[in-house]
């Protein structure tokens, strides 16, 4: 893949970024190192080899969800500025 200053153009669109004509050069100069490293890989032999799939051997590795009660509605209820019996108030947010 050959790396025009067209095609930088295009990535810093895409990106939303800008570069002046010194930082194109910079760039274009790194862009074909990258692309140079993954021509590399495409070297490797990957004959008989298992796609990856996991990073790790563990898999849905959950922690158990046992119910507890932790405070009472009370208790959460204690600190609020504005609270009604059983909920707290907020101001209201939606207009109808």
């Amino acid at each position: 893949m050959e790396i025009t200053n067209k095609k930088i153009e295009e990535l810093a669109h895409l990106a939303r970024l800008e570069f002046k004509d010194t930082e194109k050069v910079k760039i274009k100069a790194d862009l074909e190192r990258i692309v140079g490293f993954f021509d590399k890989l495409s070297e490797v032999n990957t004959d008989n080899v298992e796609p990856l799939i996991y990073m790790s051997d563990r898999h849905n590795n959950l922690r158990s969800d046992i119910v507890k009660e932790e405070i009472t509605k009370q208790e959460a209820l204690k600190n609020a500025p504005s609270k009604d019996s059983d909920y707290f108030k907020v101001p209201k947010f939606i207009n109808k």
